[in-house]
């Protein structure tokens, strides 16, 4: 029997995931420990091919790309997903640095980003009259008419460039990641 190989992309790929997996799906740890007690000779059950239909763009389909993306790079949906209640402070600040670093890359190669105020988190701020409610918010208890003065609780962020790639025709953007199987 001749033995097919994973490529070095996919491996990677699986060196960062698995770990996490394992840690929190008891199920999935049992697969593993199964797979590599099993015997080599024995081959997994086929799978059947899936049917082809032709994908519809949706409605938010940029957004489920940079959503895909944000999977791919940095396994944000896999961590979103995740139930960590069972899991310890330390557990969690591990895999959310190692997901911080991947969604944090995949946002700087896509999407340029400012702030939408120059001052400081805590700075003292007027907020004029005709004021843009799209781009600040006013918390707590606004009485009368601007200006308000207040103290700046967060810059907000504004994205100047976005530059997704180009959808390949054929696929389904809702599909954020595929069911990855090893063969």
């Amino acid at each position: 029997m001749s033995e097919e190989r994973l490529g070095f992309w996919a491996r990677l790929a699986m060196f960062f995931w698995l770990p996490w997996k394992i840690l929190f799906n008891g199920v999935a740890a049992l697969r593993v420990r199964q797979a590599l007690q099993a015997p080599a000779e024995e081959a997994p059950a086929a799978l059947p091919a899936p049917a082809p239909k032709p994908p519809e763009r949706p409605a938010g389909a940029e957004a489920l790309q940079l959503l895909s993306i944000l999977q791919r790079d940095g396994r944000l949906v896999d961590f979103l997903l995740e139930d960590i209640s069972g899991a310890t402070d330390a557990q969690v600040g591990a895999a959310a640095r190692i997901v911080h670093e991947g969604c944090r890359k995949a946002l700087a190669q896509y999407v340029t980003l400012r702030p939408l105020r120059q001052e400081s988190e805590g700075d003292p701020i007027v907020v004029p009259e005709g004021f843009d409610p799209a781009e600040i918010r006013l918390a707590g208890n606004p009485v009368g008419k601007p200006p308000y003065r207040g103290r700046l609780v967060h810059p907000g962020w504004k994205a100047v460039e976005v530059r997704l790639p180009e959808v390949v025709g054929g696929t389904d953007p809702t599909v954020v990641a595929p069911a990855e199987v090893e063969v």
